[in-house]
């Protein structure tokens, strides 16, 4: 897998995690509400398998940026200090929110 394409299975795998917290808060404060918004706590149970497969994506794509080296031709986007520069800017703008939105569940009581 590339980075881009690991990055975004944590992304995916990140929300599915906090699905069952983040969903509600969001649509009880966009003023949508009623009996089916507690239905959305089903994914509970399966929140730490997501949680897991998060972070194993966030390290895999961690690990293809900054600690294998990428060997390639001369004049690829993949031998170009700059494009390097810019997916290790993206990763870290992704990374962040991602884990506030992984630590979202602890915190939820807090809101309601």
């Amino acid at each position: 897998m590339n980075p881009k394409q690991t990055l975004i299975a944590s992304v995916l795998a990140g929300i599915a995690a906090s699905l069952c917290c983040v969903a509600p808060l969001v649509l009880l404060s966009l003023g949508i509400g009623g009996a089916w918004v507690a239905t959305l706590t089903a994914f509970e149970p399966v929140r730490p398998v997501f949680f897991g497969l998060a972070l194993i994506f966030i390290g895999l794509t961690f690990r293809k940026l900054y600690l294998t080296t990428q060997i390639c031709e001369p004049g690829k986007p993949c031998a170009d200090i700059e494009v390097i520069r810019k997916q290790r800017f993206i990763f870290w703008g992704v990374t962040i929110p991602l884990l506030g939105l992984l630590a979202f569940p602890w915190f939820a009581p807090l809101f309601y």
